[in-house]
């Protein structure tokens, strides 16, 4: 395979799992700022969501003040904001149209017709209801392209690069969702496992659709140390770090059995896999949760230059 064509497959894949984790951030969100201040609510809410999406910089560059509404308009449909549901959708769907030919009917026409729909919105939101139609529609254009190449496409190189540039772009939003909110959304003079740190640990796992798979696995109040257990280390959660690298070296194993040889994306990978297996909550916790977080950011970016470096240049 090219590495042109190789590149357009990996990206498509991030940039439709950024667009998707975004409309969930902005859900749990509007939902975490209607509470009562007390409780966590009102337009700091929003300043946790722009980190989350790694756009509180550019917002603030653009915005003199934090409102609900120009955080919403940010990060859905503004075209100055590159990683905006508008922009990652358009992205994804300029990277499949360049590959037309390594992905099947059904993929590219339900990306197409994710652009095409968004379209209808323009740039800016006129009400909530508009809002809310946006993001539906766009967690449906997630789960019918994730149909339609699961259900679709051969299990070869194409295959592979499209989920492979999804599972790095979702552990990455998990990683940077779990330390804004240890360190940004709750207050210096709130205690953890206050009534403010449960609405927000609550809201974590609604914007990761993991509030039903929390009370499965643990049939118990939410609980910190426990919704970072289930999204750091339980590799039944598809959005957990955990699961993540251990999709990273499934896949980068399947491309390793294509190309004949594996690579330094690989021993990144194998080394994230391992090092999450061999660890536990309480040593997470014990270490500190941002500096572990911050690591594996640190190490998940690496593993995205690896991959660059080995496959896409």
């Amino acid at each position: 395979m090219l590495s042109r064509t190789a590149a357009s497959l990996y990206w498509a894949g991030r940039y439709l799992e950024r667009a998707d984790f975004t409309s969930r951030l902005i859900d749990a969100t509007i939902r975490l700022a209607a509470l009562p201040s007390s409780y966590g609510g009102d337009v700091g809410a929003w300043g946790g969501a722009l980190a989350a999406a790694g756009a509180a910089e550019d917002y603030a560059a653009t915005f003199p003040e934090l409102e609900e509404a120009s955080a919403c308009q940010y990060l859905s449909l503004d075209p100055n904001n590159s990683s905006s549901m508008r922009c990652c959708i358009e992205r994804a769907r300029n990277n499949a149209r360049a590959v037309r030919t390594a992905i099947t009917a059904e993929a590219w026409e339900a990306i197409n017709a994710a652009w095409l729909d968004l379209q209808r919105y323009g740039v800016r939101l006129d009400s909530r209801t508009t809002l809310n139609r946006l993001l539906d529609a766009v967690k449906a254009a997630a789960l019918s392209f994730d149909g339609a190449i699961h259900r679709t496409m051969l299990r070869h190189d194409s295959y592979w690069f499209l989920r492979l540039g999804a599972t790095i772009e979702r552990a990455d939003n998990t990683a940077r969702l779990l330390d804004v909110k240890y360190h940004l959304l709750l207050p210096g003079d709130e205690r953890v496992g206050g009534s403010l740190d449960y609405f927000q640990w609550t809201t974590i796992l609604r914007t990761v659709s993991a509030l039903t798979a929390y009370r499965h696995v643990y049939r118990d109040s939410v609980k910190p140390w426990l919704v970072a257990d289930l999204l750091i280390l339980n590799r039944q959660m598809p959005r957990s770090l955990a699961a993540c690298a251990q999709n990273a070296v499934r896949y980068l194993d399947q491309l390793a059995q294509e190309s004949g040889r594996r690579g330094a994306a690989h021993r990144q990978a194998v080394r994230m896999a391992r090092r999450l297996e061999t660890s536990n909550i309480d040593s997470i916790f014990k270490s500190g949760l941002h500096e572990e977080i911050q690591d594996f950011l640190r190490e998940n970016n690496k593993l995205g230059l690896l991959v660059g470096e080995q496959f896409l240049f």
